[in-house]
């Protein structure tokens, strides 16, 4: 199990909208705080992001991508002078289309803006853990995969053809996996510790990969320390220290957070959501379920409907 990926998908809420614009100077945009995470890509020209609140101005060039996964409010603009008008999506969370900037007057941008919906209530700790702002400047390098995803993406959004809503919102989920994956390998989380760090230890990644495979499994803590030829004291103490959580807490992290996702986006009845949670009664899902969320699970299924 690609626990990265896992992670993603526990998380999202709806569907990640995008938008792919043409700026021309003088131009400034204000994006609020929100409960998701939001990208930037300038596909040709320049940009300056300002903000998160006490972040300095970065100038951002061709090819340069940055990730805000915290939702802080932020503006971008040709300029840092520039005033800002506020961003407004759409009532559905996507985004309006911006006016036609007219005569080619000022220096012109092209950009790919997007955002996901995410469970803050939820987060996980490998996203927690992000910086405010997450650069990646294309001039040390920006990895072909990431590149290749970004072209992609742009080229359906500027010439859509049949299927290319299902291909934009799979390549949006394709692109925040390489913006992680990218910032966690250039940041060398074996230096840095945290979870991402977690994915490095032998013993403690064996553990993970395990529970994310089958987190329906009947695991205790020996289990587990045997998957990394641990003792049962050593594991846990690293696991704890690393993930943030001991491992049966995780475990249980990982269950309601699937069995929410399942109860959101599908009718799945509650006596298999039971078990695919490794429960052997409804009634014990049902009360896992309340202690983590405050409500019963058919409630939120309704709430949430």
């Amino acid at each position: 199990m690609d626990v990265l990926s896992d992670v993603i998908a526990a998380m999202r809420t709806g569907r990640p909208h995008s938008s792919r614009t043409v700026e021309r100077a003088p131009w400034g945009v204000r994006f609020p705080d929100s409960d998701g995470a939001g990208f930037h890509v300038v596909l040709q020209g320049s940009a300056w992001l300002l903000g998160p609140e006490g972040a300095d101005p970065v100038r951002l060039g061709p090819g340069d991508v940055v990730l805000l996964a915290h939702g802080s409010g932020h503006g971008l603009a040709d300029h840092p002078e520039t005033p800002l008008e506020d961003f407004e999506p759409e009532p559905d969370g996507s985004w309006p289309e911006r006016p036609d900037p007219g005569p080619a007057d000022g220096d012109e941008t092209l950009l790919l803006c997007g955002a996901y919906q995410l469970n803050r209530a939820r987060a996980h700790p490998l996203l927690t853990e992000l910086p405010p702002v997450v650069h990646i400047p294309a001039r040390v390098g920006c990895p072909s995969r990431l590149r290749a995803a970004i072209d992609l993406l742009g080229t359906e959004l500027a010439e859509p053809h049949p299927g290319s809503h299902a291909i934009v919102s799979g390549l949006l989920d394709t692109l925040l996996v390489y913006l992680i994956r990218t910032w966690w390998l250039r940041e060398r989380p074996e230096e840095t510790g945290g979870w991402a760090a977690a994915l490095q230890d032998p013993a403690v990644a064996a553990a993970l990969h395990a529970l994310h495979a089958d987190p329906a499994g009947p695991w205790t803590v020996e289990a587990l320390a045997d998957r990394g030829g641990l003792s049962r004291a050593a594991f846990a103490r690293r696991f704890t220290a690393m993930v943030g959580r001991p491992p049966l807490v995780y475990l249980t992290w990982l269950r309601m957070t699937r069995a929410a996702r399942l109860l959101r986006e599908s009718d799945t009845p509650l006596r298999v959501l039971s078990a695919q949670s490794g429960y052997s009664s409804e009634f014990a899902f049902a009360k896992a379920f309340k202690r983590e969320y405050g409500v019963a699970p058919g409630l939120y299924r309704r709430r949430a409907g």
